[in-house]
């Protein structure tokens, strides 16, 4: 089987809430991990910061959609979410700010998609 056969099977076995959980997972790893690694590790800081403004990004222009079925009051905290997102990201990048904010926005979506517990637990999982 071909790995985009499998990836196109793994996710038909999702829900939509699912795959939004199973992101917001691998996308918080990566934080945590710019955020434990050394100063000189730019690399790992940059790639996590801009994987993390780009799924708000995503974000935003779906909930910006006027076919999107969320409230219009979800839809329009998302959107600040994600201006804020960017604009903090920027202040990380340069020193200004660090990225226990943007982690913990992170795991606050997540446990409206799932429960405190099973997003500690994931989030100590190896990725």
């Amino acid at each position: 089987m071909s790995l985009q056969a499998y990836k196109k099977t793994a996710s038909q076995g999702e829900t939509p809430r699912e795959t939004e959980y199973r992101l917001f997972t691998q996308v918080t790893r990566e934080l945590i991990r710019a955020k434990e690694a050394p100063a000189y590790a730019t690399q790992i800081r940059i790639k996590a910061v801009d994987w993390n403004r780009r799924m708000w990004s995503a974000l935003a222009t779906a909930c910006a959609d006027k076919d999107n079925a969320l409230s219009n009051e979800i839809r329009a905290g998302i959107i600040s979410l994600s201006i804020w997102v960017n604009r903090h990201s920027s202040e990380v990048m340069r020193g200004q700010e660090d990225f226990d904010a943007l982690i913990d926005i992170n795991k606050q979506i997540m446990e409206g998609l799932t429960s405190k517990t099973q997003v500690e637990a994931d989030l100590k999982a190896s990725g």
